[in-house]
C-alpha cells in the first residue's frame, strides 16, 4: 500500500525475509507468493540506496527523482485512459517521442543542413588559407610543422566564425542525444521498477496489473519473452535505422565508418540483452525503435522538411523514398 505525503505517493521499503535474498518473491492478488521468472540480477531490490557496493549506483538511479517522475507519468496515463498496460506503454512512448524527440530531430537536421551548405565556403577558405600560409612560410622560412600548425589554428578560427555567423555549430546537433538517451534510461528503469513490485496509487500492485495486461504471445509483461520475438524485433528495427543512415551517407569518413560498425554491433547485442529483461521494457524499446524509424523516414520527406524550415542542400532528393529503396536493393538484394 502507498501512503500519501505532501501530494506525493510514497512506496514502503520492502522487507526481505531470511532466505529470500536469492529469489525475491512478489505478492499476488490471492495473498500468496509467486516466484519471479526473471533473472536474479533483474529483480534486485531498488528501494533503498546502499552505503556502497557494486549495486548502489543503480539503486540510486532507480530511486532518483527523474525515475519517480517517469513512474508518475506512466501511472497518470494509465489512470486517465483506462487502457491496458501494453497500450499505455505504447501510447506514452508515441507521445513522448512525438512531443520531445521529433522536434529535436528536426532541429538536428536543420543544423546539419546549414553545416552542409557551408562546406563549399569552407573549402574555398581552406584553399586560400593554404596558399597564404605557403607564401608566409617561404618568406619567414617556417618548418613544415610550424606551417601546418599555423594553418590548422587559423582554419579552426575561421570555421568557428562561420558557425557563429550562421548560428549552426555542429555541437547543437547533439542535443537530441543528450535528451533522448536519458529519457530512454528513465523509462526503462521505471518499467523495471513496476515489473519487480511497484505499487499502484489505489493500492493495487502494478506488478500484478502488468502480469495480466499483456497481449498476443506476451500476456505477462513482467515475464521474459520466451519466444524471443520482441528482442529480435528490437534488433532488426535498430539495424534498419543504422542502415538507412548509412545508405544516405555517400563517402563516409573512416571515423563515421567505425561508428556505423559500432552501432551495428550494439544493435545485435541488444537482442540477448532484451531477452533477459521483462517484456514491458522490451515492448517499450520496440515502440521507441519503431518511432525512431518512422521519424527517420519522415525527416526525409521534402514536404516535411519544408514545413520544418530545414534548408535545402545539394544532397537533398525529390524522390527520397525511391532512392532509399533503390540503394537498399542494390546493397542487400541485387548482390545475392
Amino acid at each position: 500500500m502507498l501512503c500519501r505525503l505532501g501530494g506525493r505517493w510514497l512506496r514502503p521499503l520492502p522487507v526481505l525475509q531470511h532466505g529470500a535474498r536469492d529469489r525475491p518473491l512478489a505478492p499476488t492478488s490471492t495473498g500468496g507468493v509467486k516466484r519471479s521468472a526473471l533473472p536474479v540480477w533483474a529483480v534486485a531490490s531498488v528501494s533503498a540506496v546502499g552505503s556502497g557496493g557494486p549495486g548502489s549506483w543503480y539503486e540510486a538511479l532507480a530511486t532518483s527523482a527523474p525515475v519517480h517522475g517517469t513512474e508518475e507519468v506512466l501511472l497518470g496515463v494509465h489512470t486517465a485512459t483506462g487502457l491496458p498496460w501494453w497500450a499505455c506503454i505504447g501510447l506514452t512512448t508515441v507521445a513522448l517521442r512525438g512531443a520531445v524527440t521529433l522536434p529535436l530531430a528536426a532541429y538536428q537536421h536543420y543544423i546539419l543542413a546549414k553545416v552542409e551548405n557551408l562546406q563549399p565556403e569552407i573549402k574555398n577558405i581552406a584553399r586560400h588559407l593554404n596558399q597564404e600560409v605557403a607564401v608566409r612560410a617561404n618568406q619567414l622560412r617556417w618548418s613544415k610543422r610550424v606551417a601546418r600548425l599555423t594553418y590548422l589554428k587559423n582554419m579552426r578560427r575561421l570555421v568557428s566564425e562561420l558557425y557563429v555567423r550562421d548560428n549552426c555549430h555542429p555541437f547543437k546537433a547533439t542535443v537530441l542525444v543528450w535528451i533522448q538517451f536519458p529519457m530512454w534510461i528513465f523509462m526503462s528503469v521505471a518499467l523495471r521498477n513496476f515489473s519487480t513490485g511497484a505499487t499502484h496509487s489505489e493500492g493495487f500492485s502494478v506488478q500484478e496489473q502488468l502480469a495480466t495486461d499483456g497481449i498476443l504471445w506476451f500476456p505477462d509483461l513482467t515475464a521474459l519473452d520466451s519466444t524471443w520475438i520482441l528482442p529480435i524485433s528490437v534488433g532488426i528495427i535498430n539495424l534498419l535505422i543504422v542502415e538507412i543512415f548509412a545508405l544516405q551517407k555517400i563517402g563516409m569518413s573512416r571515423f563515421q565508418t567505425y561508428i556505423t560498425y559500432f552501432v551495428r554491433a550494439v544493435s545485435v547485442l541488444m537482442i540477448p540483452v532484451a531477452a533477459t529483461v521483462p517484456s514491458s521494457i522490451v515492448l517499450y524499446w520496440l515502440c521507441s525503435s519503431l518511432m525512431g524509424l518512422s521519424q527517420n523516414l519522415l525527416l526525409r520527406s521534402p514536404r516535411f522538411r519544408q514545413l520544418c524550415r530545414i534548408p535545402l542542400t545539394k544532397s537533398d532528393s525529390d524522390t527520397p523514398y525511391k532512392d532509399l529503396f533503390a540503394a537498399f536493393y542494390a546493397k542487400f538484394i541485387s548482390k545475392k
